[in-house]
């Protein structure tokens, strides 16, 4: 993700602090039914104010939620540390995370589900930039330096140390340390990092307003089209709202589609909900916004997960995906 902030996103905090209740995560509030026979009239969705949700706005914006009787109410969540959380108690009924927290989460016992898919890496979409007078040329200079993420043991640190591992490094050749997107340009400006691992729209803005070039696009080779981001609920909400989850996948689902046969429409939406001005939506490089969420691609993060010992065992992602509409 990724894209923000607090990102991109595609940005997710770890989950090994969490200490989620156990609680059965049934809703934001009671149930109250709705049209078209909905568990739920209404439903509180936790997004973060970056790139990769924007299909939650443009299906606002299109009616998509009110055709199917529902009425979604977004609420700005600061990342996964703090949604995760908030899904188990019930003060949001899904919310956007990353899918490496996710299956952090799972392989510790978390019972959650993934019901949509959101973001999915595209390239120069998630780079490892360095001020314009740095020492450091490539990926193998930053042995011994510090790389500033937005979180640790995430999409993030993954994703650089496979670059790390592609030069002859390994994550313990260099330090990482968090500072949240929006600081990080001036972070790494006042010293207190060598580099950053950086999503848009930030990457755009570091090279304009600090002259910040980039010496790896973190998203190529084995994390190629890498998914980044999807919406999660708890495994308990799924089974007691099959009908209104099945309501928000279909609208999501077409507002995915929007977005992705037309950038137009996410230029539209993204000053709606961030700080993105609309010039500054139009320059920034997208990555994909998928309308299916397909296990054979998401298994490829858990694996990668495995392969650098994020997780101490396999998982099969199918597990954790709830059924679509169409069963």
């Amino acid at each position: 993700m990724a894209r923000t902030l607090r990102c991109h996103v595609l940005a997710l905090g770890s989950v090994a602090v969490l200490a989620l209740t156990a609680c059965g995560g049934g809703g934001a509030s009671p149930a109250s039914t709705g049209p078209n026979g909905l568990e739920k009239a209404t439903i509180k969705v936790g997004a973060l104010p970056i790139p990769d949700p924007v299909a939650l706005y443009i299906a606002q914006a299109k009616g998509f939620f009110k055709e199917e009787g529902l009425t979604v109410e977004p609420v700005t969540i600061t990342g996964g540390a703090a949604a995760l959380p908030q899904i188990e108690s019930g003060a949001l009924d899904i919310t956007q995370t990353n899918y490496v927290s996710s299956i952090l989460a799972a392989s510790q016992g978390k019972k959650i589900k993934l019901v949509a898919d959101m973001y999915r890496a595209a390239p120069n979409t998630f780079e490892i930039m360095v001020p314009k007078d740095s020492p450091i040329q490539q990926v193998a200079d930053l042995k011994g330096k510090t790389v500033l993420v937005n979180n640790l043991r995430n999409i993030a640190t993954l994703a650089v140390t496979t670059q790390l591992k592609a030069a002859g490094l390994s994550e313990t050749d260099v330090k990482f340390a968090e500072k949240p997107f929006p600081e990080m340009g001036n972070a790494i400006t006042a010293g207190q990092g060598d580099a950053g691992w950086i999503t848009e729209p930030f990457i755009t803005a570091n090279k304009n307003a600090l002259g910040f070039r980039t010496i790896a696009d973190t998203m190529t080779g084995r994390t190629a089209d890498l998914p980044i981001a999807g919406w999660m609920a708890t495994d308990a909400w799924v089974r007691q709202n099959p009908k209104t989850l099945a309501a928000f996948q279909r609208a999501i689902s077409k507002a995915q589609q929007l977005a992705s046969g037309d950038r137009k429409e996410i230029e539209a939406a993204l000053p709606t909900y961030t700080k993105i001005d609309a010039k500054t939506a139009a320059a920034i490089t997208l990555g994909a916004y998928p309308s299916t969420l397909e296990a054979d691609r998401l298994q490829k993060v858990a694996d990668l997960m495995l392969e650098y010992k994020y997780i101490s065992g396999p998982i099969d992602v199918k597990s954790l995906i709830a059924a679509s509409p169409g069963g």
